[in-house]
Order: C-alpha cells, then structure tokens, then sequence
C-alpha cells in the first residue's frame, strides 16, 4: 500500500507518518527501481499498519515517543522486565496527574459554592484566577 493508504489503515495523516519516519519510529521503504506499474512509489505492509496503530495506542496511554521507540524495540526482544517497568512509571505520572486533577476539581468545587453564596462583592472563581502566583 502507499503512504497514505498505511495512513488511513491507522487513521492518521500522511504527515503523522511521516513524522514518524523522522523520528525513527517506522521505517521509510526503498523507492523500487523502474518505471513499470507502482514506478518510483513506497509501498508498506500490514506491520506497517501494525506498529503505526501501537505506536498510535501507546500515545494514547501516554508514552512520550522517545519510550514508544523503546517499547517497539522491546517488542521484538520479549523483555518484560523493562516493558513493565516503563509501564509503572506511566501509571505513576497518570497518579500524579489524576492526584493534581482532583485538587484542581476540589479548588473550583469550593470556588462555584462560594460564588453561589449570594454574599456581596466580586465573585470567588474570577478573583481566585486574578492572584500572583506564589
């Protein structure tokens, strides 16, 4: 297949492919040499398509690419040990994030009530964003 039907087989763009290419992350083919049906085209393959949706899944779950590269390279070595470490790194950065998501909810909770109250003045929520940070 072209580039842009590896593209759509991952529901990607073209230049997202491509950007990964740059990156290292998928493999630019060889242009085949001749000038017969498919002359100068890159052609990929179904692991094409295969390693641009888990590089697309392990974005979703939050790996940077420089640790997507490094899964892929674990993906063909079978090292689990690793791959699980950079799995418990993950979910300790999405706790974190999780954990600072909740106090941010619990801040503006407080804020909506108190802006709620009917008491005289500004409201809460417009002079709690209007502070110097500390």
């Amino acid at each position: 297949m072209t580039i842009a039907g590896l593209a759509r087989g991952a529901d990607v763009g073209v230049e997202t492919v491509r950007y990964y290419q740059r990156r290292g992350l998928l493999d630019t083919p060889e242009r085949p040499s001749g000038t017969g049906h498919g002359g100068s085209v890159r052609r990929y393959g179904v692991e094409d398509v295969r390693r641009l949706r888990f590089i697309r899944s392990a974005q979703a779950a939050g790996f940077t690419l420089v640790q997507i590269k490094e899964l892929l390279v674990l993906d063909a070595t079978d090292d689990r040990t690793r791959a699980r470490e950079l799995a418990s790194e993950r979910i300790a950065a999405l706790d974190a994030k999780i954990e600072e998501l909740e106090q941010a909810r619990a801040s503006l909770r407080r804020l909506a009530q108190q802006c709620g109250s009917g008491a005289a003045g500004p409201c809460p929520i417009l002079t709690s964003f209007d502070q110097p940070d500390s």
